[in-house]
């Protein structure tokens, strides 16, 4: 497919911008380090087995970081660089699914509701006004001891509490879209609602929601985490940076180094998102670019 000139000054323009900005490239280089490192985390990790929960060796635990181990190693020998490595698989798996299953909820619902408006629209929003009135760590904590333990119902109680902000979004902007010229020529030439939704308007709701995702994986990583933390998520063996935490905070904070290497790759991946999306957005604003309806 050929790219049009008007297409290749979009994208030197938004090359540009990333350009100009030294904290989107710093975001941007932060997640692809991790990406890396989650893709060939069999081939990086120093003592793979120690993060598969195959092999643990009392007489090496607790070992203070070294050339050896340069992470340290936990209260059951294990690598601790290791398990940080393998967790950047299940923390960022896990993050990108709770996003995923968040948009798959919100974003419908906000262009029901913004396009129709009306009882449906008061209907869609009390219903997440209810959701945002409840504090949202306790309404995850909730929902998991209501499903039991999982990561699939992990990933749907941190997910279900979070549609609202999607759907809020999304209805603000469907709200000014269908009024627009070209949705009531779509009207007019007899296109059906569904089609019109989704043909036309989702699409132009894209930027603003990839906007959103960019920036909510980093926070779901975080939620993840939490759930963690609090014994309500992964489960030993599997390696995960908030269960993690959980065990290091027991040795804190003469053994610091359990607890606070997973921490920082929290913290890291975390504002690599962030700084991520603020670039993403300046992107893909329609005020900071020239679009065509």
């Amino acid at each position: 497919m050929l790219i049009g000139r008007k297409d290749q000054e979009r994208w030197k323009q938004a090359l540009g911008i990333i350009g100009a900005s030294p904290l989107s490239i710093t975001g941007i280089l932060i997640i692809l380090f991790f990406l890396l490192i989650g893709i060939f985390a069999p081939y990086i990790a120093p003592y793979p087995q120690d993060a598969t929960g195959q092999t643990m060796s009392l007489k090496e635990k607790l070992q203070p970081p070294s050339p050896r181990h340069l992470a340290g190693t936990d209260d059951l020998g294990r690598d601790v660089l290791s398990r940080v490595i393998y967790g950047t698989r299940l923390s960022l798996g896990l993050g990108a699914a709770v996003v995923f299953a968040t948009a798959i909820i919100g974003i419908p619902l906000g262009l029901i509701a913004g396009y129709f408006g009306g009882k449906m629209d008061e209907v869609v929003m009390r219903i997440g006004d209810i959701f945002l009135a409840i504090p949202y760590l306790l309404l995850v904590i909730a929902i998991v001891l209501a499903t039991g333990r999982g990561l699939g119902k992990l990933v749907f109680a941190i997910a279900l509490p979070w549609w609202p902000w999607y759907a809020r979004v999304v209805r603000g902007e469907v709200i000014q879209l269908k009024e627009m010229s070209f949705i009531e020529a779509a009207r007019a030439v007899g296109a059906s609602n569904i089609r019109i939704i989704f043909y036309h308007i989702l699409p132009n709701v894209l930027n603003i929601t990839i906007v959103q995702a960019s920036v909510q994986i980093g926070r779901a990583i975080l939620a993840v985490g939490a759930m963690g933390f609090l014994g309500l998520g992964a489960r030993p063996p599997q390696t995960e940076w908030g269960l993690m935490i959980s065990i290091g905070r027991q040795f804190m904070p003469t053994w610091w180094w359990i607890a606070c290497f997973p921490g920082a790759a929290i913290f890291l991946l975390g504002l690599g998102f962030n700084l991520f999306g603020d670039g993403l957005r300046d992107i893909l604003d329609p005020r900071g670019l020239t679009q065509e309806r």
